[in-house]
């Protein structure tokens, strides 16, 4: 391993020429120690700043002798200001401890290089919203909705950019920079679930939109999702939580951290959940969670992690129901057509992550990690159509395991006396997946196979960003992302095996204009890419990589010290969409698209205690090359906001206010037939003590009925004799209460 340290560290040489001139060092919560990624660090009167890294590191060169004052800022925490010297062209370390404080919006620094004012969530914005699992944390990103239409248990539907990506074909999410995305899934391409994550145990959420970044690869077209655990729990903690419907939820944290340890953190958390749902079927939903981290600084200050986590849940479900059965009183908006729906799924994670630091300010980080995960559901799109005796009922189910590995070396210096960062990182990813299958059965019966195989799927990957800061204003960033994919199909029923493979290469471009200290202005482009079934690839001919191409102009400014705006106009085009198919319950190839829109998010801080925010999102999506009334894009957004208010009083009282609204949207090619938009209204209150807390929170205050999931199907009754074409939609949820109770200690 010191030879492979040694390697990579004479190489770098040979491109960079290191200032001597240095500040560093580590931003940590005052209490906890708990490093803060995504802290803001700038020298006052300079333009361009750093962000500390994921272990809260950080590092300014290109210094010459004199005083400096540095800044430091997280929103959720008070500033930190220090003035430190120079001397020698040396290196000064300050390892700096931030207090937690309100929410202030003054403390937020915009500068050139700061692409994440607006995408890290702080812990408290995360326990000020209601959050029943870690996919309703997915709605706090501006744009993004979510719907669950088979019984709690399967992952949510994905909206974002006006694209409907199922349960995640065109968006990549990441846990601990562990994959979530299931490749050639059995339901659905990019399959996933969140539902393995525990809420509790989240320190941040750092997303982006678009395929403008080099270390993520496949499914990143919409954007990606990074969720970050915890590696230290400030308190132990149990957590009970009851509410209508039959929901009940239980958490609890214990922290194993060493007595007198200074290096080493651990802690283990588990989550029960119940529920029987809102529909007239009681849905038995179980979900068991376990999650534990250990992480420790080794003696030559490299950090070591290793986190172990177990998932496994069980539901049943009612399914999409079609609107016709509603309105001729078959049923209710509650009840259900084929009430054996449902499934079982699991998952076990085992993931180590070690960062060596070198003395030049460098550092390689690598990641192994190993996925052990299960998947059986049953489902009835079109109930009697195909089948007038047995129905339409199938089954999809798959086991398989996942291994990876991702390494990625980044340093800082300059180029003709610029300051340049630079990283690379290359990774392996390898899926087996044994016994996938899609099958007819009757009440969860088995009839016969319809698909049944083997899938092997590999993915090599590597890439390289640099990024260079020409001016006090100006600053650019070039990368370039290399994906080779190898495809391998096993058919258990017609026998034989076949294989596909090809290479593809990713562009991104990134400008960043600093106008005033209070106004940063990027413009962002680049191609990214989502992989295709490996069964689709090689059954159909398909093309295996389809690309995508987008471009983003915006801004991010402070208009006073309590308001912070956030606008981008942007277009992504694909090579190749994917569509839903309802009489056959799965998504399938079809042409190329074009979608274009305007992103708006406002941050205000009405008073010191209460803070305001809202996101706007207008979205036009087409097919490209079909007559103008029959290109609309099924289930694309067109317009969607999220906003609200949230307080926090030094009494202890805490909450927010919150809206979701989503527009009527074409739910078919010529947009004859449309999805019904909704606006929904949350609360939540508590009252938080340093040994206890006690809430409230309640979804749909207003008990309004709405759709929470919507496909035009064709489906035929047991007592029709042709078949309909129309909305099937799953309910949302009425009116829900929940009480929480919460001992710290």
């Amino acid at each position: 391993m010191k030879k492979i340290y040694v390697i990579i560290f004479l190489l770098s040489q040979t491109v960079l020429a290191y200032a001597q001139g240095t500040v560093e060092g580590l931003v940590a919560d005052e209490k906890s120690a708990e490093a803060l990624a995504g802290a803001h660090i700038i020298l006052a009167g300079r333009s361009t700043g750093v962000i500390a890294d994921e272990y809260g590191n950080f590092r300014i060169k290109n210094l010459e002798n004199g005083s400096y004052t540095l800044e430091v800022t997280f929103v959720g925490y008070d500033r930190y200001r220090l003035t430190f010297e120079i001397e020698n062209e040396g290196t000064t370390r300050i390892d700096v401890r931030l207090k937690s404080g309100d929410i202030q919006l003054a403390d937020v620094t915009i500068s050139a290089s700061d692409e994440k004012t607006m995408n890290t969530f702080s812990p408290l914005d995360i326990r000020l919203r209601p959050t029943n699992t870690s996919q309703d944390i997915l709605r706090m990103i501006p744009g993004l909705f979510i719907a669950q239409h088979a019984g709690g248990g399967k992952a949510e539907q994905i909206f974002l950019r006006g694209f409907d990506i199922d349960h995640g074909t065109d968006i990549n999410l990441e846990v601990d920079g562990m994959p979530v995305n299931m490749v050639s899934h059995a339901h659905g391409q990019g399959y996933s679930d969140l539902h393995f994550v525990i809420p509790e145990v989240v320190s941040l959420v750092d997303f982006n939109k678009g395929p403008y970044y080099a270390d993520k690869g496949d499914f990143t077209t919409a954007g990606f999702v990074d969720f970050q655990t915890k590696s230290y729990l400030d308190n132990n903690f149990v957590k009970l939580e009851g509410g209508q419907f039959g929901t009940a939820r239980s958490v609890a944290g214990i922290d194993l951290t060493p007595a007198k340890n200074n290096n080493t953190k651990a802690f283990v958390a588990s989550e029960y959940f119940r529920s029987n749902g809102y529909v007239e079927s009681p849905q038995d939903f179980n979900r068991v969670n376990i999650q534990s981290k250990i992480s420790t600084t080794l003696r030559n200050n490299d950090n070591l992690s290793a986190a172990l986590s177990y998932f496994s849940s069980r539901w049943n479900a009612s399914g999409q129901i079609p609107t016709r059965a509603v309105a001729a009183g078959l049923i209710t908006r509650f009840g259900s057509i084929d009430d054996t729906e449902g499934g079982r799924t699991s998952r076990a994670n085992l993931n180590i992550k070690h960062r060596h630091e070198f003395r030049n300010g460098s550092y390689l980080a690598q990641q192994l990690y190993a996925v052990r995960y299960d998947f059986k559901l049953y489902s009835n799109f079109t109930f009697f159509l195909r089948d007038p005796e047995n129905g339409d009922q199938i089954r999809q189910k798959e086991n398989r395991m996942i291994y990876g590995y991702k390494a990625s070396y980044s340093a800082s210096g300059s180029l003709f006396g610029k300051v340049l960062r630079t990283e690379t990182g290359a990774g392996v990813r390898l899926d087996d997946v044994n016994d996938i299958s899609l099958s007819n059965t009757v009440k969860r019966e088995f009839l016969t196979d319809i698909k049944r195989g083997d899938v092997t799927e590999a993915n090599v990957n590597a890439f390289v960003s640099e990024s260079l800061i020409l001016t006090s204003k100006w600053s650019v960033s070039a990368a370039a992302r290399l994906d080779y994919f190898n495809f391998r199909y096993s058919d258990r029923i017609e026998g034989g095996t076949r294989t596909a493979a090809k290479a593809i290469v990713s562009p991104k471009v990134t400008v960043n204009y600093q106008a005033s200290p209070n106004v940063h202005i990027y413009l962002r482009s680049g191609m990214g890419f989502h992989s295709n079934d490996a069964r689709v690839v090689i059954e159909q001919n398909t093309d295996i990589l389809p690309r995508a191409y987008g471009a983003d102009l915006g801004t991010n400014a402070k208009i006073t010290d309590k308001l912070l705006v956030n606008f981008a106009l942007w277009r992504l085009d694909l090579d190749q969409e994917f569509v839903y198919v309802g009489d056959e319950g799965i998504v399938e190839p079809s042409g190329k698209t074009k979608r274009e829109g305007i992103d708006l998010s406002l941050r205000y801080e009405i008073l010191p205690w209460l803070f305001g925010d809202a996101d706007v999102n207008l979205t036009r999506a087409r097919a490209k090359g079909e007559p103008e009334g029959a290109a609309y894009i099924p289930l694309a957004p067109r317009m969607s906001s999220i906003g609200g208010l949230s307080f926090h009083l030094k009494n202890g009282f805490n909450g927010s206010v919150r809206y979701r609204y989503l527009g009527d949207r074409a739910a078919n090619e010529e947009n004859s037939v449309i999805a019904k938009g909704y606006v929904l209204a949350d609360a939540v209150v508590n009252y938080t003590r340093r040994a206890f807390e006690i809430g409230v929170s309640a979804e749909n205050i207003f008990n309004i009925d709405w759709n929470e999931a919507q496909f035009d199907t064709q489906s035929r009754l047991m007592d029709e004799i042709q078949p309909v074409s129309e909305i099937h939609f799953t309910p949302g949820t009425p009116f829900f209460a929940k009480l929480k109770f919460c001992l710290f200690f």
